[in-house]
């Protein structure tokens, strides 16, 4: 098939666009390196900026790091033309219960897949929930589109084979960053892989099926998020090194069921309810402080 000449530039000219955000998002300096360049003696305006070293130590475990920056820059390229639109055309003509309803039907069908994982990790009580959760708003919820379960006390959850690798002690391997899919490891990558043979659409539904629920997904975890992405990206310094870090403590929540980490404790509600307070009484005093 020949392209006519309208189609030929415009193709080029996204594929510059590409290989111009590869370069910018590949190319990078880290905060790390970008403070041991600074030249010994002369202070460092980007060290206040970029923080203590130690918060980019994740990035010793990163060994892909030029590879996996490419990739990054290519997502980012596909969600600046795909995602991002079509996720901001969703959030603004679909009414909140009508996304509600299909984020719960999405989570409903991926329930057999956390179920199977819930059974791996032991985690009977879970397990038990999971498939109540599932009998109920498959028949009361209407195919899952609702969610009494949770109003009946049994809440949602998430469960994936990576978690289940990391609760038999399974390292999470070094970061890894995949096309479409996005931040990954060693270890959660394998489990991607293993819950697409846990999952009964696997099996039982058309290719065609299955893609349209994989960029359902996607689209849906976009209009989710859309304003914390839109917030780190516009906050961060180094957008690929805060992906990695927030992934990383995201997953960690996740295999610990939302338990604090023991070296990582949590105020009281009481504390942070001391604070809000302070907070609200010094707001007027800042208010009617006298401009100098």
């Amino acid at each position: 098939m020949k392209l006519d000449s309208s189609a030929t530039t415009s193709i080029r000219r996204l594929a510059a666009l590409a290989l111009a955000m590869a370069f910018l998002y590949g190319c990078a300096v880290t905060p790390a390196a970008e403070q041991d360049a600074a030249v010994e003696g002369e202070d460092d305006p980007l060290g206040e900026l970029y923080g203590d070293e130690a918060e980019y130590d994740d990035g010793a475990n990163d060994p892909l790091e030029i590879p996996n920056r490419f990739i990054f820059a290519i997502n980012g390229m596909l969600d600046f033309v795909i995602v991002k639109p079509v996720s901001h055309t969703y959030n603004f003509w679909v009414p909140d219960p009508v996304r509600e309803s299909i984020g719960n039907f999405l989570h409903n069908i991926s329930s057999p897949a956390i179920l199977a994982n819930d059974v791996f990790q032991g985690e009977h009580d879970r397990a038990e929930t999971t498939f109540k959760r599932f009998v109920i708003n498959t028949t009361v919820g209407v195919l899952g589109f609702f969610d009494p379960a949770t109003d009946w006390g049994y809440e949602r959850h998430t469960e994936d084979f990576g978690q289940t690798l990391a609760t038999y002690g399974v390292d999470e391997g070094f970061y890894l960053m995949l096309p479409l899919l996005g931040p990954s490891s060693a270890r959660d990558g394998t489990g991607k892989v293993v819950d697409i043979f846990l999952d009964p659409l696997t099996y039982l539904a058309p290719q065609n099926v299955r893609l349209g629920r994989a960029a359902a997904d996607g689209v849906q975890f976009r209009a989710d998020h859309y304003d914390a992405i839109e917030d780190l990206e516009r906050d961060s310094l180094d957008f690929y090194a805060a992906v990695r870090s927030v992934w990383r403590q995201n997953r960690d929540y996740e295999i610990l069921n939302g338990a604090p980490a023991e070296d990582a404790p949590v105020p009281e509600m009481d504390e942070l309810d001391e604070l809000d307070e302070m907070d609200e009484m010094d707001e007027p005093e800042a208010a009617e402080a006298p401009a100098q």
